[in-house]
């Protein structure tokens, strides 16, 4: 038995890389992308090739195997492994050059692809294969899988645009394979020139052959290349130091065809008759996978065909010819590149909504690539669909139509004995399928664990011994990647479903997506790793903390592994009360970017108000869930002992506002906000109220507007009025055992009677904080302080976008069992949305300026902006929002420990945006975290878009 304390210690003394035997860092390499779990010894982070030749020889000294990893997006589970890991991704990461005249790359294996197209598109190039996780997979795990991607119809396979290799062997010898048998360790010729009738014809020839060795590339008349076998030998072959690469001219300009067809039957059996007009991809893909057919032509199922050329004209006229030879029910034809992204984004985030059904239902991969002749892809597909009714089983394909290969999620249940033995049932008759029609069992992903125990159906059982004495001469001691590929672990062992808990979870939320079931909710993530994006474009959010920190602990995947092992108890021991969750949780901003950008739809930021709750359960909390948890509790003291100017004035004292701010827990970098003077609703109670017949709004008093920022209600009302809106408050009495009666100025009528009296709040400084039970206490007393409103259908008019989003979805599913939640998420209305559906016909003023500034991380998520974008326009503001999130996010920025972080989240694009603004630019931030991250930060003043309309309406500026 490994002595984990020698190995660690031998490693530590050998490596210059971080050497991590944690609990946090080996629960994030427990899974990749696929359905398997192994629980790893430790992680090292190789520095250099000489690290990688070091850490080997520990390894083989100790007998413990090692396992490659990248981005870790391997669907057929091989990037996990029982032994050490090489995490490539930290430092092993660079573009080591790129000759823009040879049309090559020297690249790392932990170089993301992305940074390799950033770097070679001014050069009017770019690396061919182009997997769907581009913006996160890494050159050696791409290298590893033999990637395709949907350009492969062009411009080949990864194992096409390799020129040579450094590899490393499991025993120390430093190889550089390419063609003419260089780099060949000592016997692969021997083997190879041994078996040339099996090398000849025990190979399928067609585009997406993935599975196995790519043995045939020895052959001479394949020119002997020894680098070419190597791709797609997951990681048990050797260990890649550095690759050379090709790269391919990128058309200057391209259009992409979208072509409607009645089912996916019809779409797989056009895509082979598209490809001799030389398109660069054709996709395919079902309505099943399209949130919204809104700007899709007409049809149950679509090709994506894209065509380039040296003008827009040109790339056209040849989308054109594509679309005319065609049989389509409806077609469409975009050159402009920003719809272009819209749309491929549909395409690209099927990976992740694939993994739900229609209704709900899970749906796991497994059998996510199989590939045929693309002229056998309609009838295979029809088989298919066949197969999966036989069984029981559902799933939509969708994938590379031009090149025969498919990917789909497919519903099988993982959970349960008789599941499982179905699941192999159903791989073995689909393993059949496949090898009829000419196929292979992996078209794009490996065989990994999930295919390669059927490989002797494919290839024979002397041609799989043969892979085995392949293994033997590059790692004859079985230390790379063992189980994969070669002996493998059997399909439908180590899954990672098996740890999780089989009984309910005592949870405080409803999580309705997963039928109140916390497991069901964090098995969601199955590691597409969208959220480990280092940029984002765009409106997107996900994620503001891994951008920040480059940690895998920090990103919403990260988060979702440790609470898979939290749950799994076997690595996380302590469940709740764990200290590796709470710090991975620890700068989750709370921004719900997830929730909308993750294209499973996971949602952190619910996860961590619910592990908060359960963590202190019956401990003392953090100083600053007592500060800004009960804000609106110490704010309203502060309004009714009208103490407001005491406060500020011992806020600017500096001996005393760093006293107050150590025991409030807040980051000493940071100014305390000033309260107002006079309150919001002190100043509605104090004007003359106007008169009027319009349309009743409520217009809701949230704790920031009413205490912090009372000009922004000021100005929504001097807005919403002139729109002929009639704006009244919620109301604040309510009578023991009583109904509900009265609003905002109704005191005196009942002031003999027993009264209870309270202020409307959504509950969210108590949600962030995890402080729940309270959340639901102060939630019910605002639901009975409203049941007037929700009598009638009065819509309530939230300004402030987080409080929009907690009474859009946290009150319903954590008050999962008042139906009054329900009725009240739906009741609420943002600003501008209240304009567009009880104003159609008010006409803003025209400002006719530029508008720079940030859309609130929670109107991305949860509200939508849509209603925000037509105000705008109507007003004359041009220009658009950055995306990402401004880094404050309400408790989070004010911390102690948060403001680096805080501050290189509004590094990411707020504040480079404020920089670039033009003069007479309107900086707009509808939110109050935005508003003040931009004056503590840029010295700036952000505005709501009330406050803009407001002042144009009154004449000002």
């Amino acid at each position: 038995m490994t002595d984990l304390r020698e190995l660690r210690a031998a490693l530590r003394a050998a490596v210059r890389g971080e050497v991590d035997f944690g609990t946090t860092a080996r629960a994030l390499t427990t899974m990749d992308a696929s359905n398997y779990r192994r629980v790893p010894l430790g992680v090292v982070a190789p520095r250099d090739a000489d690290d990688v030749a070091a850490a080997l020889a520990v390894c083989r000294t100790h007998g413990v195997p090692v396992v490659a990893r990248g981005g870790g997006t391997s669907i057929a589970g091989q990037a996990t492994g029982t032994g050490v890991v090489l995490d490539f991704t930290r430092h092993m990461n660079r573009l080591l050059s790129l000759d823009p005249e040879a049309r090559t790359a020297v690249v790392q294996p932990g170089l993301v692809l992305d940074r390799l197209q950033e770097a070679a598109a001014p050069h009017g190039l770019c690396f061919g294969p182009d997997p769907s996780t581009h913006s996160r997979c890494t050159l050696g795990g791409m290298i590893g899988n033999n990637s395709c991607g949907s350009h492969s119809v062009a411009w080949g396979t990864t194992a096409d645009n390799v020129r040579e290799l450094s590899v490393v062997t499991a025993r120390g010898e430093r190889l550089r394979p390419g063609r003419g048998w260089s780099g060949a360790p000592a016997g692969l010729r021997e083997l190879a020139d041994a078996e040339p009738a099996r090398l000849r014809t025990g190979f399928p020839e067609l585009p997406r052959r993935i599975s196995g060795y790519a043995v045939d590339a020895l052959l001479p008349e394949k020119g002997a290349d020894v680098a070419r076998s190597l791709c797609g030998s997951e990681g048990t072959l050797g260990v890649l130091t550095e690759a050379v690469v090709d790269l391919v001219r990128a058309p200057r300009a391209r259009a992409l065809a979208v072509l409607g067809y009645a089912d996916e039957s019809g779409a797989a059996e056009a895509a082979a008759g598209l490809l001799p007009w030389g398109p660069l991809t054709v996709e395919g893909m079902a309505a099943d996978l399209v949130p919204s057919a809104a700007g899709l032509p007409r049809g149950g199922a679509w090709l994506f065909v894209e065509t380039g050329g040296d003008t827009v004209a040109e790339a056209r006229a040849r989308a054109e010819a594509v679309v005319r030879a065609a049989d389509v029910v409806d077609a469409l034809v975009v050159t402009d590149p920003a719809p272009q992204r819209a749309l491929w984004r549909v395409r690209e985030d099927a990976s992740g909504t694939a993994t739900r059904m229609p209704d709900g239902t899970e749906a796991w991969p497994g059998w996510e690539d199989c590939a045929v002749p693309p002229a056998r892809l309609g009838a295979y597909l029809r088989d298919f669909r066949a197969l999966l009714v036989s069984h029981g089983l559902r799933g939509t394909p969708y994938g590379h139509f031009g090149d025969g290969c498919i990917h789909v999620r497919i519903d099988f249940d993982l959970l349960t004995g008789p599941g499982i033995a179905g699941f192999r049932r159903f791989s073995e008759e689909l393993a059949d399928l496949v090898v009829a029609h000419g196929g292979s069992l992996s078209g794009e992903h490996g065989d990994g664990q999930a295919r390669a125990e059927l490989l002797p159906r494919m290839y024979g059982a002397e041609t799989v011994a043969l892979f085995e004495r392949v293994k033997g001469v590059w790692d004859p001691d079985d230390l790379l990647n063992p189980g994969v590929l070669v002996r493998p672990a059997p399909l439908d062992a180590g899954l990672r479903f098996s740890v999780l808990p089989r009984g309910p979870v005592d949870v405080a939320f409803g999580y309705p997506a997963d039928g109140g079931d916390f497991p069901a909710a964090v098995r969601r993530c199955v590691g597409v790793a969208k959220c480990r994006t280092a940029s984002v474009s765009g409106p997107a959010v996900m994620c503001p903390s891994f951008r920040a920190t480059g940690e895998e602990e920090h990103s919403t995947r990260g988060r979702a592994r440790l609470l898979h092992e939290m749950l799994a108890g076997e690595l996380v021991t302590d469940g709740w009360r764990s200290t590796e969750v709470r710090d991975a949780l620890d700068l989750c901003l709370s921004c719900k970017g997830c929730r909308s950008d993750c294209p499973v739809g996971v949602d952190m930021a619910t996860y961590k108000a619910e592990f908060l709750h359960h963590h202190y359960a019956g401990r003392r909390r953090p100083a600053a869930h007592y500060a800004m948890g009960w804000l609106p509790v110490w704010l309203g003291w502060v309004a009714r002992t009208r103490s407001a100017g005491v406060v500020n004035g011992l806020a600017s004292v500096g001996p005393l506002a760093r006293a107050a701010k150590r025991l409030g827990g807040v980051a000493r970098e940071r100014e305390i906000p000033r309260v107002a003077e006079e309150p919001f609703t002190r100043w509605w109670r104090g004007r003359r109220a106007p008169s009027g017949q319009g349309t009743p709004v409520v217009l809701w008093p949230d704790t920031f507007t009413e205490h912090l920022s009372p000009s922004v209600g000021r100005a929504a009302v001097r807005v919403l009025e002139a729109a002929g809106l009639r704006v009244t408050l919620p109301p604040t009495l309510r009578p023991a055992g009583r109904r509900p009666v009265g609003d905002a100025r109704s005191r005196s009528a009942l002031s003999l009677l027993a009264v209870r009296r309270g202020r409307v709040c959504c509950g969210l400084t108590y949600i962030s904080t995890g402080q729940l039970d309270r959340a639901r206490a102060v939630l019910r007393r605002t639901l009975d302080l409203l049941e007037p409103v929700l009598a009638t259908d009065v819509p309530l008019v939230v300004l402030e976008p987080s409080c929009a989003a907690a009474l859009r979805t946290d009150a319903p599913e954590l008050l999962h069992d008042d139906p009054r939640a329900a009725r009240l998420a739906a009741r609420v209305v943002t600003f501008a949305e209240a304009l567009e559906r009880y104003a159609p016909d008010w006409t803003p003023p025209a400002l006719n300026r530029p508008v720079v500034g940030q859309t609130h991380c929670h109107q991305h998520a949860v509200l939508g902006d849509s209603a925000d974008r037509a105000l705008r326009a109507a007003a004359g503001l041009s220009g658009e929002l950055s995306g990402g999130c401004c880094g404050l996010a309400g408790n989070f920025g004010f911390e102690t420990g948060h403001y680096e972080v805080s501050a290189a989240c509004a590094e990411d694009q707020l504040l480079p945006s404020l920089r670039e603004a033009p003069d007479e630019a309107v900086l707009l931030a509808d939110g109050f975290s935005c508003r003040t991250q931009m004056e503590q930060l840029a010295g700036v003043r952000g505005r709501h878009l009330a406050e803009v309309l407001a002042a144009a309406l009154d004449g000002e500026e």
